[in-house]
Formats: C-alpha cells, sequence, structure tokens
C-alpha cells in the first residue's frame, strides 16, 4: 500500500520470506507429529519429498540472496545506471522473471538427485540420523551402490555455494571502496548498515548449512549431536 516500499530491494525481502516460509513448512508437520503424538517416523515417500523442498528452497533462497547483492552493488557503485535499471526492474514481470530464473534453476538441480534418492535400495535399519530428511542422510541408508549419488550431490551443493558466494564476496570487495570515496558520513553509516545486515543473513545462511552438508559426507568422527 506505501509506494515508497515500492523499490526492488523490498520486492526481493518478500521473495526471501516466502522461500523462508516454504523452507520451513516441510519440517513442520513432523515437528508437530513428535511432539503431539509423539510419532518419530516418518514414510519414505514424505521423506523424500521433505527432502526435495529443503533443498531445492535452499538453492532458491541461494540465488535470491546473490540478486539481492547485485541491487546492492549497482545502488552504491553504480547510481546512475541503478536510475536507469530501477525504471525495468520496477515492472512486476521482470521482478517474476528474477525470481522465476532462481526457481528453475534451483529446481533443476535437485530434480535428478531426488530421482536418483529413489531409485537406490534400502534394507537394514531405516533410522535417519539427522534432523530431517537430509540428503546423505537417506542415502547412507541404501543398501547398493550410493557414490554416483554421493559424488553429484557434493558437487551440485559446491558449485551452486561457490558460484553464489564467490560472486558475493567480489560484490562485497568492490562496495567498501566506493563507500569509502562517499562524503558524507550518513551515507557511510547507512551503506556499511545495509551491507551489513545483508551480510549477517548470508553468513546464517551459509555457514550452517555447509557445515551440515559436509560432515555428513566426511565428518565421521564429529559427535551426532554436533551434526543436528
Amino acid at each position: 500500500m506505501d509506494p515508497s516500499l515500492h523499490l526492488p530491494m523490498f520486492y526481493f525481502l518478500s521473495m526471501l520470506a516466502a522461500i523462508d516460509l516454504m523452507l520451513t513448512t516441510p519440517t513442520m508437520t513432523n515437528l508437530l507429529s513428535i511432539f503431539w503424538f509423539r510419532s518419530h517416523e516418518i514414510d519414505f515417500e514424505g521423506c523424500v519429498a521433505q527432502m526435495f523442498f529443503i533443498h531445492s528452497f535452499s538453492t532458491v533462497e541461494s540465488g535470491v540472496l546473490l540478486t539481492m547483492t547485485f541491487s546492492q552493488y549497482l545502488a552504491i557503485c553504480k547510481p546512475l545506471h541503478y536510475s536507469a535499471i530501477l525504471t525495468a526492474l520496477l515492472c512486476h514481470p521482470t521482478i517474476a522473471k528474477l525470481g522465476l530464473a532462481a526457481a528453475v534453476r534451483g529446481i533443476t538441480i535437485i530434480t535428478p538427485l531426488t530421482c536418483v534418492v529413489t531409485s537406490l535400495s534400502y534394507c537394514g535399519p531405516h533410522v535417519i540420523h539427522h534432523s530431517y530428511c537430509e540428503h546423505m542422510s537417506v542415502v547412507e541408508l541404501a543398501c547398493g551402490d550410493a557414490q554416483p549419488n554421493s559424488i553429484y550431490g557434493i558437487t551440485a551443493a559446491t558449485i551452486v555455494v561457490g558460484s553464489d558466494s564467490t560472486l558475493i564476496a567480489v560484490s562485497y570487495m568492490l562496495i567498501p571502496r566506493e563507500v569509502i570515496g562517499l562524503s558524507s558520513r550518513e551515507a557511510h553509516l547507512k551503506s556499511f548498515g545495509t551491507c551489513g545486515s545483508h551480510t549477517g543473513v548470508i553468513l546464517l545462511f551459509y555457514m550452517p548449512g555447509l557445515f551440515s552438508f559436509y560432515t555428513q559426507r566426511w565428518g565421521q568422527r564429529i559427535p551426532m549431536h554436533l551434526h543436528i
């Protein structure tokens, strides 16, 4: 309702809120069943669906965070270009295309991972040593050779997080150079305040996720409660 909020950053924040809502929803039904009914089980189809939604929306969120970083870079480092680009971004189809591109990338990367998981054979104990159906936790229950699936999962996570975080880091190395050149102290504080909060969100998003993912693959000596 407020015209002053019709800016790209607020649209991106709305996307981020919607993605986080969808990211947490797949675990809520099991969380409630544990607390309300003491049910500690999940069927295979539900587990696969949970894994797909959590990993795909995590990838989508990474893409939105990257887009937000570029938006900040343009606003601070290329203000004249940003004014021209702003007019295009205020068009709802353009914003929708950016969000759709992040969604398509996430679903495209995670769908093959999910399909291979469903094709594996499972026998023996069906206990997932994690707080949700994390990919490697599910793959470890497979009886056959799960090495290709494991390699694909590690490679996909490394490429997505590696490319997104590298581009974000490059943008944040260029931004301080421009901020220091600003004459106004108020402009300094505003720029660093915006970048600081965004950096905090990025670190909170990437660091625990990477720790969880890589310790599932190579952290056998790390205590289980730290994995969870």
